[in-house]
């Protein structure tokens, strides 16, 4: 596996390797790998002949309150990771390389960059679609592989892709998940044992809006209903505790709602019915923790 740290030297070995014809596939990452980005390195090696990855923590997707400095990073162990499932190129650049002084220039999807997790985080997809359209600029592949997990973003992003006549094509893949359910995330290292267990209350959320949809409830409005209550009724089990399990500092981690939400997976317009498919997407405050999760409920056989 090459490592390239400058944009010249990433340019020209993504060229050379379409060049010689080979059908380039590329995972962008900001690194603390887990099973999930694995699975999309999977994904590209089986439909690409080349793979390039990047590592790169980016600074202009985390509000200013946000965790940019204790963002996990664990580069080499990450490279390692990256060699051991035959990614062929590796580009890490520091933040001067993609940022250069005075740079002044974004690039925003309007109105889907407001929406599920750009309302609750002002200016972050302006930072996303700034970062991929620039890695997109440098290593020009042929595909680019995100997970399912982050929902939105891969709205905004294919948004974008069509929008700016990208010669890319955007392969989604399936959310990777913990045997218990939990959504695989970079994010998951903060949790304490209690906070991990309290998460789970994403997963079960989802889960009974899935069941419910699959009995024939076909309204949104009740099944984000069904969604929420799974949420009060953690926060009951929380105040439920004796006394003794109280006296835990970590037993008091809050898990506080961002939204729950029932929307066209493209558009990520509320829908009310979801009898033509929906996305069904939550996000909850962990603690101090944010974690997202989703899952897609395909059209009704006519």
């Amino acid at each position: 596996m090459n490592l390239f740290t400058t944009i010249a030297e990433m340019r020209a070995a993504s060229r050379a390797a379409r060049q010689a014809g080979r059908r380039l596939g590329f995972v962008p990452t900001m690194g603390a790998l887990h099973e999930g980005h694995l699975s999309l390195v999977r994904a590209a090696r089986a439909c690409c002949d080349a793979v390039t990855a990047s590592i790169f923590v980016n600074p202009t997707q985390f509000g200013p309150t946000e965790d940019l400095a204790k963002y996990p990073r664990s580069f080499e162990r990450d490279r390692a990771m990256l060699e051991r499932e035959g990614v062929d190129l590796l580009f890490a650049p520091f933040v001067e390389e993609m940022y250069p002084a005075g740079a002044v220039t974004w690039v925003t999807v309007d109105e889907l960059s407001s929406k599920l997790d750009g309302r609750s985080r002002p200016g972050h997809f302006r930072g996303v679609t700034t970062v991929v359209s620039k890695l997109f600029h440098i290593v020009e592949p042929d595909a680019a592989f995100f997970g399912q997990k982050d929902a939105a973003q891969v709205a905004v992003i294919r948004r974008m892709v069509r929008d700016l006549n990208f010669p890319v094509e955007i392969v989604v893949c399936p959310i990777v998940r913990e045997p218990d359910g939990l959504a695989m995330s970079s994010r998951n290292a903060y949790l304490s044992p209690t906070q991990r267990k309290q998460a789970l209350v994403l997963h079960r959320s989802l889960a009974r809006v899935e069941k419910l949809a699959e009995c024939g409830e076909r309204s949104a409005k009740q099944l984000i209903a069904a969604g929420r209550e799974e949420f009060s009724r953690e926060k009951l089990s929380r105040q439920e505790l004796t006394g003794h399990e109280r006296s835990g500092k970590d037993v008091f981690a809050e898990v506080k709602l961002d939204y729950f939400a029932i929307v066209d997976p493209d558009t990520l317009d509320p829908v009310d019915d979801i009898s033509n498919g929906a996305l069904v997407a939550v996000a909850a405050l962990v603690g101090s923790t944010r974690l997202i999760d989703n899952i897609l409920i395909n059209r009704s056989n006519p």
